[in-house]
């Protein structure tokens, strides 16, 4: 129970630190290249998840031809 009582207070102290370097010019500066970091991160990950995706069923889909084909025979 203390551990959490820490974690809530770490997290209270943190948001109550953002807001307060937020106020500043160079807090917003800082916040707004933070996001604009964050986005492209995230950007790229999910293209290279869709690009990991779709190389899988590709491949997914040529192994059920082969199998489609040998089936036939």
């Amino acid at each position: 129970m203390k551990k959490v009582l820490w974690f809530a207070a770490g997290i209270a102290v943190g948001v109550v630190a953002a807001h307060q370097i937020n106020q500043t010019s160079q807090g917003k500066k800082f916040f707004a290249e933070l996001d604009s970091k964050i986005k492209d991160f995230s950007d790229a990950l999910s293209d290279g998840y869709h690009e990991r995706e779709n190389e899988l069923r590709s491949a997914i889909g040529d192994a059920g031809d082969a199998v489609k084909k040998a089936a036939k025979k």
